[in-house]
């Protein structure tokens, strides 16, 4: 991609944080390449790095964890985007519960769900899409969502040293 692109340079969506487990292991990223991408049954689509660290749980879990966070949450996003997962375990520094399939909820976000993962879509790039179907949901925090822009100061914990814009974290 351009340096500069007059397209995607005006983008600004909203982030979130995905989680993985399976078993013991627990992982999760910043992410910001996602979208509901049906109606009926409604279902969202996370695309994760192959490089990263939550990729690898992802693969082998059978539901993802989608959290959005508001503003006054960098700190959560600094968290989940500036650390690798493989050499720090996050989840020691926040508050969270199992979910539906034992999928990693956190319970001071905005707005959460759990999704069972449906399918994978690889397009042939650095990200693969994970289809998930909501099966629980919830909500702590009123307010407006943390969005890219406000999240561009954070150095990420990307394990291969690939760092991407929209996700980190590991």
């Amino acid at each position: 991609m351009p340096e500069s692109d007059a397209f995607t340079d005006r983008l600004d969506p909203e982030m979130c944080v995905v989680t993985a487990a399976v078993g013991e292991r627990r992982s999760g990223c910043l992410v910001g390449f996602f979208s509901q991408c049906s109606l009926e049954p409604v279902r969202f689509t996370v695309w994760l790095s192959t490089a990263n660290h939550t990729y690898e749980t992802a693969r082998a879990a059978g539901c993802l964890g989608v959290h959005l966070l508001t503003r006054d949450q960098h700190d959560l996003a600094a968290l989940f985007g500036g650390e690798c997962g493989a050499d720090s375990d996050k989840f020691a520094q926040v508050r969270w519960t199992q979910g539906y399939g034992g999928a990693v909820v956190l319970t001071d976000v905005a707005a959460w769900f759990v999704g069972r993962i449906e399918r994978c879509l690889d397009a042939g790039g650095d990200h693969v899409g994970f289809v998930v179907e909501p099966v629980q949901w919830g909500g702590r925090r009123e307010g407006p969502l943390l969005r890219l822009r406000q999240t561009l100061d954070i150095d990420p914990g990307h394990p291969a040293g690939r760092p991407s814009p929209t996700e980190s974290g590991g």
